[in-house]
């Protein structure tokens, strides 16, 4: 039940973050994707001609503190790792990359959205 949830919320914070970066003119390539036991990318897009890997954190309460607070080191060396399985299965060579995050609070009834490129 608490898997299920945590994969609801997950799935509402990346629906979120895509309308978001759509708007902004970004193309979402890939969602959910996975790379053996290393972890998980939320959503991989393209940002012009720059290959964006994006963290999503959602929270609907400010009871843990800010979205954000919560990527451990742990889990910035997780996501590099899974990004480069993406770039080896996907035999991707020569293209700039960066790390981005996309914080959704959604805590008292508000909706606030951050955007951090280049976040890690």
């Amino acid at each position: 039940m608490e898997n299920e949830n945590k994969r609801q919320i997950g799935s509402e914070g990346e629906d979120i973050a895509e309308e978001f970066l759509t708007a902004k003119g970004m193309i979402i390539k890939k969602r959910n994707f996975h790379f053996g036991k290393t972890g998980e990318i939320d959503l991989i897009a393209m940002d012009g001609k720059t290959l964006v890997f994006v963290e999503v954190r959602l929270r609907r309460s400010s009871k843990y503190g800010n979205p954000i607070d919560s990527i451990t080191p742990s889990k910035i060396k997780n996501v590099r790792r899974t990004a480069e399985g993406y770039l080896y299965v996907n035999k991707i060579k020569d293209v700039e990359c960066r790390f981005d995050v996309v914080s959704i609070d959604l805590a008292d009834g508000k909706k606030e959205i951050t955007h951090l490129p280049f976040a890690f």
